[in-house]
This record gives C-alpha cells, structure tokens and sequence, in this order.
C-alpha cells in the first residue's frame, strides 16, 4: 500500500539536482574539468523535463478520473433547460 502520492515531477527534479551536484562535485575534486556554464543548460533543462513530466502525468490522471467518472455513470445528467430537456 502506498503511503503517499507518487510524483514523477519530483522525482526528475531530484535526478536532475543529483546529476547536477555529481558534476559540481567532480569538477571540484579535478577528476572532471568543464566551464562553469556547462552547468545552466543542465540546471534548466532538468527542470523544465520536470515540469513536462508533472504536466503529463497530470493529464494522465485527469484522463483516467474522467474515464472512470464515465463509467460509473449509468444515465445522462438532467437537463432542466435547452433543446433536450424533457417535457
């Protein structure tokens, strides 16, 4: 049983933020020498795959609530104006 939402955005942020701090870590210790802007494209692009994972999988989960809102529904809901109300 899960005791909390799983959020794919924040997991990729985290991966993101590890891969981050092991580059700044390497560069520090001299196993690894890049420019200090090699770092932003990193930075942003993990947080903007971030944010598309957040966003997809909110899709997917609004997706599935209506598919099984739509299934649980037997009938059409009442209309009590417009051309199909019933008289």
């Amino acid at each position: 049983m899960l005791r909390h939402e799983f959020r794919p955005g924040r997991a990729v942020a985290g991966l993101a933020m590890l891969a981050l701090a092991g580059g700044y870590a390497a560069d520090a210790a001299g196993a690894w020498e890049v420019p200090w802007t090699f770092f932003f494209p990193l930075l942003f692009g993990g947080l903007w795959l971030a944010a598309t994972v957040t966003w997809v999988a909110y899709m997917v989960r609004r997706r599935r609530e209506a598919r099984k809102a739509s299934a649980e529904n037997i009938g059409a809901p009442a209309s009590s104006s417009g051309s199909h109300a019933i008289r």
